[in-house]
Parts: C-alpha cells; structure tokens; sequence
C-alpha cells in the first residue's frame, strides 16, 4: 500500500493551485455526493440560504470558487458543505500544556478516502494551514493568529440538519483568532452529524466541544477526545475502534508526571493510540502536531516526519510506502527522518519514567523499579502492558 501526499502554498485568493486540486479530486468526491449514501440532501436553493444564514461572511468566498470551478449545480450544492453524505472517521486528539502547548492528533480513515493535501491559504481574514478535506474543508489545522482545531466522530449513528464539519473548521479558522471566538462558532453552526472539536490558542485557552444534530453543543474543558461523547451511544462502533480504551490511554497518560509535548506526540505513533486496520477504515494515516506559539505544523509517521511554517512552507510531493503490517516504511523522496537517538537516555526512558512516577510514584523504589521493568523490558516500550494497566477508568 501508498499514500500520497502533497503540500501545497497559495497563500491567497484560491487561485490556478486550488482548481487543480479540484480537478484532480472532484471526480472521486462527485461520485461520493450522488451516493445512495445522500439521504435528504437538499436542493441548491436551501443549501445556499443555509450557507448565508450560518457562514455569511464565507459567501464570497464560496462564489469565487464557484466561478473558479465552473460549478454546474451539483458542484455549487457541494461546495456549501451543507448537509453532505454521512462519513466516519475514527481519529484521537489531545492538547499539553508542558515545555510547549501542543495539539496533536491522529487521523484514523479509509486510505483510499484521503484526499492527502496539506494546504497553505488565505482566502478571507486569516492564513490557513492544514490538512484539506472535501476541498474547501480542514479535518485539522491552524491558522496564523495561532488558533489550532482538531475533529473526532463523535461516535453516534444520527444525521440530521447541518454542515459537514471539515466546512465549519475551516469558517473557524477563516474568521477567529481565539478559542473563545472559535467555541462561539461552533456553538452556533449546526453539525450534520456527532463529532469532538478541540480547539487550543497561542495562550494555552483550550476547549473540547461535542456537536450534534440532535442535541445542543456540550463545551468542555477537556484537553482531549476519541470516538465517543460521555456514555457510549453506538455499542458496535466503540468496540471496533476501541475508543474506551484510548480515551482510558490518553486520559492517564496526560495525567502521568513531566510528560513533554514532544514525548505526547510519540506517544501517538504506537499502539493504541496508531491503529493499522487500513482495509476496514481504521488506519492511522497520518500524525499532525500543531504548536500554536510557534505558528509551526508537523506531519509524523512512525519514522518520517515534515514540518512547516507561514513563513517557510516548502511544496513537495510525499510518497509513502506501507509494509505488510501497515508501518510505513522511508518515501521515495527522502525526508527529514525523525531523529534516531545513540546510546544512552532517550526518549523512551524519558517516557516510562514519567509513567513510573505517576503510576507508582508512592511506591517503594523497589516497586518502582518493577513496575519500570514491566513498562520496559528488554529497552522497548511494551505499550500493551500500559493499555492493561489502563484498561479501567480512573477516578477523577
């Protein structure tokens, strides 16, 4: 298996970039909109008035692309974002607020549903970078007032009256500087269907909000989310993309004691948290990392890793090889590889240590020691032993 990726820069009105972008994707996603997945899709009519009642201010927008796309009016109902086919995704998010605050996330999709483009733009108030979906949606991304958004499914069967959630990120990130600005928002615009949106500024003001379309925004001061929204609603789901147990993962493990941003961010590239069932929809394809006081994004795999910025987004072509296993392997066009550490402490000692002291921190130096050895035999992190050990809820 490959994927396919792109970094693409029109850091201005869409332009010539942006309508080959649509050339190249709106066959897959014509085909997609028209499904016997579409039920109760609206007319043009609606779908616009809905468009200028919740995102006004995006109209302008919106009717550059339809001139830039030439949209026929499957094109223009499409690119309201209003009411789309039903989609689900798996994907799990978390902030820290350590040495840095950080976002990151895993995308966990079909591969061969990735549209794979991370785009630098500026089509109204704000420049956007971040990973594209449905063309004129972000899945995760940031903007340059250093304002982060991140989605999860929500993990509930319903759709109803609404937008597609990639639309609404990306109106957040077109128009808001903040995290209070950002909650408002997606407070107000319906969601078509159930998902987790955390949102993190360049102060460290963060927020977890659960959308809906048959229930009213729940906005937390969770620092995180997985697939589900307090109690678990769709039974089959939950169990199929373990979302318990990696909520139960990530909630202790940001509990655990000196954790770094950087050592969060590996922390998502192994099990539970990296997931590598790519054939039936639940694959991680790729790890974003977004530092809002640095304005800097990071795209990781379990060896590869980009970074860009505003101020230096490089455009390059990313093919990425998987084993049979699912890991990915070096690209054809070599990139920066993630640093590979020498003898010594590194940063999977760094990680079982700060493990060791939350977990058995009270414990005699003994105890510890053991405990240490559990989480580390033999140098290596065993993951599943600390999916055991946090299988259960902890009391908060």
């Amino acid at each position: 298996m490959q994927l396919n990726f792109s970094t693409v820069s029109e850091p201005t009105l869409a332009g010539p970039k942006w309508k080959g972008l649509f050339d190249t994707f709106w066959p897959g996603y014509r085909t997609w909109f028209l499904s016997k997945n579409a039920v109760n899709q609206p007319d043009l009519k609606t779908s616009q008035d809905a468009l200028k009642k919740y995102m006004p201010k995006m109209w302008p927008t919106y009717e550059h692309l339809c001139i830039l796309s030439n949209a026929d009016s499957v094109i223009a109902r499409f690119l309201t974002g209003f009411q789309p086919p039903a989609y689900i995704s798996a994907c799990a998010q978390a902030v820290i607020k350590a040495d840095e605050f950080q976002l990151v996330r895993n995308y966990d999709y079909h591969p061969d549903l990735l549209e794979g483009t991370i785009l630098l733009s500026k089509w109204n108030d704000n420049r956007v970078m971040g990973t594209s979906d449905c063309l004129i949606g972000i899945v995760d991304g940031m903007n340059d007032a250093g304002l982060c958004v991140s989605l999860t499914f929500g993990g509930r069967k319903e759709v109803g009256y609404g937008f597609g959630i990639p639309f609404i990120l990306r109106y957040v990130l077109e128009f808001c500087t903040n995290t209070a600005e950002a909650v408002k928002e997606l407070k107000r615009i319906p969601s078509h269907m159930s998902y987790n949106v955390t949102v993190v500024d360049k102060t460290g003001a963060s927020k977890t909000i659960m959308l809906a379309p048959d229930k009213a925004p729940l906005v937390t001061n969770d620092a995180f989310a997985t697939n589900h929204q307090g109690e678990i609603d769709w039974p089959e789901n939950a169990q199929f993309n373990q979302t318990k147990k990696r909520y139960n993962f990530i909630k202790n493990y940001l509990k655990s004691k000196n954790i770094s941003a950087n050592e969060l961010a590996k922390a998502f590239l192994y099990s539970p948290l990296y997931n590598t069932k790519f054939e039936e929809g639940f694959g991680t394809l790729y790890t974003s990392v977004y530092q809002p006081a640095n304005l800097i994004m990071k795209v990781l795999w379990p060896t590869i890793k980009i970074e860009r910025s505003f101020d230096n987004f490089a455009e390059e072509h990313i093919l990425i090889h998987y084993n049979s296993s699912g890991q990915p392997v070096i690209p054809v066009n070599i990139l920066e590889t993630v640093a590979v550490e020498g003898d010594g402490y590194h940063w999977q000692d760094a990680v079982v240590d700060s493990l060791v002291k939350g977990m058995a921190g009270r414990k005699t130096k003994q105890k510890q020691q053991e405990l240490r050895d559990r989480l580390m035999p033999g140098g290596e992190i065993a993951w599943e032993v600390i999916v055991d050990y946090w299988n259960e809820p902890v009391e908060n």
